[in-house]
């Protein structure tokens, strides 16, 4: 059974314009992502579907230079545009994942697709309930249903949130894999505000040459050693988060972020 990651991105934002393109080591924060979904092992193909506005042809043109697939679709029905990505993909299953993620763990979204073969699940995710950091998240689920949410959704949080609808019917097998949580799960690796750039880039400063291929275990160990790097973006912990809708039917066991000795 093929899957396909599928990224969305755009260059717009609330809070600071064009950040995906911003430079982490020498490489945009868009291709950071996209680099480290292409070595999940259980994928087949990822894809960046963004979308189709004039504002985001410098970001088609840098996921295109870079050799990445690329679809376009509405900028605000963010639910069709994901569905088209699916249909172009020719995949069997789909991950989504958010393209403001440079530290996305290739491992923790591997465990996420075998989660949901292994449970025969409709919908699996390490967001239900939130317990990994932001910037961890993915979710994986069929062609088949993300064509279905695609005709049936009708609310308009719901065409912005690709996943919403699913998470919301209760006829659907849901599996969940799990965090640490507690205080490791408020932690912020995703790109939204300047600080949280500012803290990307002082990780990246950090580990050096290894930052593209630090594990998430790896980024845990160095936050916790330097509580001066967490506070630079810890006043935009994002506490609505936590109250993502749904909790999972089946749970694993807490997965652990700690480095081995």
């Amino acid at each position: 059974m093929s899957l396909a990651v599928i990224v969305q991105a755009r260059m717009g934002s609330h809070h600071v314009e064009g950040k995906i393109l911003e430079s982490l080591g020498g490489r945009s924060v868009i291709l950071r992502c996209l680099d480290r979904c292409a070595r999940i092992e259980a994928s087949s193909l990822v894809v960046a579907a963004i979308p189709d506005a004039e504002g985001d042809d410098e970001l088609a043109e840098e996921i295109l230079d870079s050799g990445y697939m690329l679809v376009r679709g509405s900028e605000t029905d963010i639910l069709s545009r994901y569905a088209k990505a699916a249909r172009e993909s020719g995949c069997d299953q789909v991950m989504r994942v958010f393209g403001d993620s440079p530290f996305i763990d290739p491992d923790i979204c591997g465990r996420v697709a075998d989660l949901a073969r292994q449970t025969g699940a409709d919908f699996a995710a390490n967001t239900m309930p939130v317990s990994f950091p932001d910037g961890l998240d993915c979710e994986v689920f069929s062609a088949e249903l993300l064509a279905r949410a695609d005709r049936e959704a009708t609310e308009a949080d719901e065409r912005e949130n690709v996943t919403l609808w699913m998470r919301r019917q209760r006829d659907l097998s849901t599996a969940g894999l799990m965090g640490p949580g507690g205080s490791l799960a408020r932690l912020r690796w995703s790109v939204d505000f300047s600080e949280d750039f500012d803290f990307c880039a002082a990780l990246y400063a950090s580990l050096g040459q290894h930052a593209p291929d630090a594990s998430a275990a790896e980024l845990v160990a160095l936050c916790l050693r330097r509580p001066d790097l967490v506070a630079i973006n810890a006043m935009h912990v994002d506490s609505a988060r936590e109250q993502c809708p749904g909790s999972a039917a089946f749970l694993t066991v807490p997965m652990s972020l700690r480095v081995a000795a």
